[in-house]
């Protein structure tokens, strides 16, 4: 099932331990039947501090989800356009059903600063906690792999640009 035509809407749904954590609206970029981009301001209430990021109220998200890979990347962008940065979580394969977009976050993140700068591995001891590696070994092989690619891409002098284009 494909999200339709550019400009199309569907709602991205992220669950975590079973449990929806958020969902919201997001306007369709593009779907080639693998890659599904769409575009979304930031979901969340209020201002999320990290330490080294911000995300607030007027921030642009064009997120990255994979039907065959185990990992979905986020350009943020300030609402004047100013690149932020990149937030790539660890997840299952994206699965798109009756306009949802439905995506497991696996606990795992990456952040990638604008001027890739600083790449930074993150919650790895919330994946150690969350006992997947005990429940489900595959998955938890495949999640540490997708962190493992994803830093390794963001380190290259492309960064994301291949996986993107």
């Amino acid at each position: 099932m494909s999200a339709g035509s550019a400009d199309a809407e569907l709602t991205v749904v992220l669950v975590k331990a079973g449990k929806t954590k958020i969902r919201y609206p997001a306007a369709v970029l593009g779907d080639d039947g693998t890659r599904v981009t769409v575009r979304a301001p930031w979901a969340a209430p209020g201002v999320r501090d990290f330490g080294f990021v911000r995300f607030e109220p007027g921030d642009v998200f064009t997120e990255h989800y994979w039907r065959d890979a185990w990992f979905a990347v986020k350009e943020v962008r300030t609402g004047m356009g100013e690149l932020k940065g990149w937030y790539c979580d660890v997840t299952r394969p994206a699965v798109l059903r009756e306009g949802e977009l439905v995506v497991e976050d696996l606990d795992l993140d990456l952040w990638v600063s604008a001027d890739r700068s600083r790449v930074l591995r993150l919650d790895e001891d919330e994946f150690e906690e969350s006992g997947l590696a005990e429940r489900d070994p595959a998955a938890a092989t495949a999640a540490l792999r997708a962190l493992d690619e994803l830093e390794r891409l963001a380190r290259t002098a492309d960064g994301f640009a291949g996986l993107l284009s």
